[in-house]
């Protein structure tokens, strides 16, 4: 039997709402911040809470409940708060009045960014930094690592400047403002260092064992590590306060959000001042805590699961569901397009991390994205993943 369209919305985007709901009730991140973080780090039209209140929190409590009923899932049991707000007739957007916050303010000064790794991560937020008006010192490993950040730059201003959103003097001062390094002693003086290195535990601790003893006292020491656990890089140095999640999404030039993730050792006024940061790069920071997954990679990878969950079920076929979920959601990819652009081999680690730490049997990696990734069918890079590209 194939699903309608309704009824694929609902076994894949109702037990998001749910998940979303959890986050909000476990007080990991505030409402508006978990609509933001999928508003701009997924490009959905809508955060999840705010769809819970069109949709109304009794619809959304008693299609889970149905849901539940069906398959026994815990994670398809209505979130407490949701039959709390659907018996009360509220809505999240009532539940959140008058909790917003004053604008973050620079508790500590930022003049100069240190930025370590020459990737394309790293090579976006040197831009990013550099374009805000701040002078960057960026190090890597290699002139040639180096010279290909500075080459990375110039391409993506020269695009700017075709455009007409810049002009030549502007690209000009934005390059005048990078200072490129092989040594990570050239990160003395700087007032934060943002790292963007391999997810490789080992390697990031050294790295900051390192920063600890290079940078001056004061300085913040951030990760944009989306899976490493930021306490344990605290540990590694002996100013766990200044340590903080500064966790861009690529393309850092162009993506919005920034989840900014805060360990029990983080100083408030080092999140501040990150935050504040954000603002003046002209990012949408949101603030969540030091566990897998963070806001956004917690709740879109479980649906993304789920959907090769349905497609292993043969109730709909991949091309009826990726069409189901653009037309009833609104999302701008269908979850086999999406899985094709991010990388099946990086989607099944993130759902690894998500099932080891939650422990949810819902959580427990699709066999079909298991065999996918055995296969080498990583999608776009690889030419073929759920789609053939090639």
């Amino acid at each position: 039997m194939t699903l309608t369209n309704e009824q694929i919305f609902s076994t894949l985007v109702l037990p998001y709402l749910n998940h979303a709901v959890r986050m909000y009730e476990a007080s990991y991140a505030s409402s508006p911040d978990i609509d933001a973080a999928m508003k701009f780090g997924c490009g959905y039209p809508q955060g999840p809470l705010t769809v819970i209140d069109e949709l109304g929190a009794a619809t959304v409590r008693d299609q889970l409940a149905a849901r539940f009923a069906e398959t026994g899932d815990h994670l398809h049991e209505p979130a407490e708060l949701l039959e709390k707000l659907a018996t009360e007739g509220r809505t999240f957007a009532e539940e959140a009045a008058g909790a917003e916050a004053a604008a973050p303010e620079l508790k500590r000064e930022i003049r100069k960014v240190g930025v370590v790794g020459t990737g394309t991560m790293a090579s976006g937020i040197v831009q990013a930094f550099a374009q805000a008006g701040y002078d960057v010192v960026f190090v890597g490993r290699g002139e040639d690592k180096i010279a290909g950040v500075v080459s990375f730059i110039d391409k993506g201003l020269a695009k700017l400047v075709e455009k007409g959103k810049i002009d030549e003097d502007t690209k000009s001062d934005v390059l005048d403002r990078l200072t490129g390094s092989t040594e990570r002693e050239a990160l003395g003086d700087v007032d934060i260092v943002v790292e963007a290195i391999a997810e490789d535990l080992a390697i990031k601790t050294e790295l900051y064992k390192d920063l600890d003893r290079i940078c001056k006292p004061g300085a913040i020491l951030a990760t944009t590590t989306s899976s490493m656990p930021i306490t344990k890089l605290g540990e590694a140095t002996s100013r766990p306060e200044s340590v903080i999640g500064m966790h861009f999404f690529n393309p850092a030039t162009i993506m919005k959000l920034v989840e900014v993730v805060t360990t029990a050792d983080t100083g408030a006024d080092v999140n501040e001042t990150v935050l504040a940061l954000c603002a003046n790069v002209g990012k949408v920071a949101v603030s969540c805590g030091d566990r897998s997954g963070f806001i956004v990679n917690c709740l879109l990878f479980p649906y993304l699961n789920d959907a090769v969950t349905l497609l292993e079920s043969g109730a709909a076929s991949m091309d009826e569901i990726d069409a189901a979920i653009k037309e009833q959601a609104g999302f701008p990819m269908g979850p086999f397009q999406l899985l094709d652009v991010v990388g099946n081999d990086v989607s099944l680690a993130i759902q690894q991390e998500l099932f080891a730490e939650f422990k949810e049997p819902g959580f427990a990696p699709a066999a079909l994205l298991e065999q996918k990734v055995a296969e080498g069918a990583l999608g776009r890079k690889t030419g073929k993943g759920f789609h053939d590209y090639q």
